[in-house]
């Protein structure tokens, strides 16, 4: 047995996984190229609109929030929550009173001067997690069955809380705390918002909901984890690739800004999701929750549906805005700050929920081979 699971991290990655900051930096980058050579062909895919959002954006945007939305299993929520009542009580209170309130204070304070820029990173801290948190929680060795609990109890709230949140925190908020600046501050409608969430989340939704009662009916439930689910995973990522090319193909003058633009936008995000994760799994630990429920409890916390919030920035602000911009660079941090959050939880494990019994130590034992 490997006595450092933590090695065995990476490894246990799919290429795509491993590779997504990557493969998102390039997307920026292609989409500058492409929109300095041939500066009509983002403003050609983006002539092609229904309600204001280009055609191919939106059919990209929905597709990329399909693949997660079809992998929740909703039908287990009743039956988590009966047998884990308080730490579902506590998750829900951190993702949706902590966490919200947490990256607005880091906005307000890291992008005071840039309005737009802290409006998109608000709508990130927002968009609750869904999807590559099951990754990090299976990782980190922590309750696969909680964390999709959490994941759909999350795009359930979403789809009934997103479109008043973003109103209340970008457009309520803001006056209330500065109204002096209140000129620079975006009025965002939350019919607008409401709008952008039911179709970008809504629609995947129930077509994911869908999927999954027609097919396990079919075809069964493991040829349906295992074979379709496995499949149409990868093309969320196209999709969401897709959309950052022909983004930043509009967004090619601000190719010199870019590098300065990222780090400002980085700051607060490692911040959240440093801090966020520490204070999830400090006061779960001191809650007396076991350490899968801290891992499952603090992953589920700190990490983020960037699909969401670019949906929402593209769809109401424009794929050209500084707060569509905010939002990609989401993933683009969360994936090597989770990985190194993975490696810590490990590291701690056997610091802080040390068996007390040998039977607990043949228990852990186990629980580190199946990492």
């Amino acid at each position: 047995m490997d006595k450092d699971p933590a090695r065995s991290v990476l490894g246990s990655l799919s290429i795509l996984d491993k590779l997504l900051p990557v493969w998102i930096f390039t997307a920026m980058i292609a989409g500058v190229l492409i929109g300095d050579l041939l500066p009509g062909s983002g403003r050609l895919i983006d002539s092609f609109q229904v309600e204001g959002v280009s055609l191919p954006i939106a059919l990209g945007l929905v597709w990329m929030m399909y693949p997660p939305l079809a992998g929740v299993n909703y039908r287990e929520i009743g039956r988590v929550v009966t047998g884990s009542k308080k730490v579902v009580v506590y998750s829900l209170l951190l993702n949706w009173v902590v966490g919200p309130f947490l990256m607005f204070a880091l906005a307000w304070v890291f992008l005071a001067g840039f309005p737009l820029l802290r409006d998109g990173v608000i709508l990130v801290g927002l968009a609750r997690c869904i999807a590559m948190v099951l990754v990090w929680n299976m990782l980190a060795g922590g309750d696969n069955e909680y964390a999709a609990l959490i994941v759909a109890l999350n795009a359930a709230f979403q789809i009934a809380l997103y479109s008043v949140y973003a109103y209340f925190f970008i457009t309520v908020l803001p006056h209330l705390l500065d109204p002096p600046a209140s000129s620079e501050v975006v009025n965002v409608g939350a019919l607008s918002i409401a709008e952008s969430v039911a179709v970008f989340l809504g629609v995947p939704f129930l077509l994911g909901m869908a999927s999954r009662y027609a097919l396990t009916r079919r075809k069964g439930a493991r040829w349906y984890q295992e074979k379709f689910l496995e499949r149409i995973r990868p093309t969320a990522l196209i999709a969401l690739l897709f959309t950052l090319v022909v983004m930043f193909s509009l967004q090619g003058g601000y190719f010199v800004q870019l590098p300065l633009r990222l780090v400002r936008v980085a700051l607060p995000l490692v911040a959240y999701f440093v801090l966020m994760f520490g204070f999830s799994y400090v006061t779960s630990w001191k809650l007396g929750f076991s350490y899968k429920d801290t891992v499952t409890t603090s992953f589920t916390a700190a990490s983020n549906n960037f699909e969401l919030a670019i949906a929402v920035a593209v769809s109401v602000f424009g794929l050209s805005s500084s707060q569509a911009f905010a939002t990609v660079v989401g993933p683009l941090i969360e994936v090597p700050v989770m990985i190194s959050l993975v490696y810590i939880s490990l590291w701690l494990r056997p610091r802080l929920f040390a068996p007390r019994t040998q039977a607990d130590r043949r228990v852990a034992s186990r629980e580190v081979e199946e990492v």
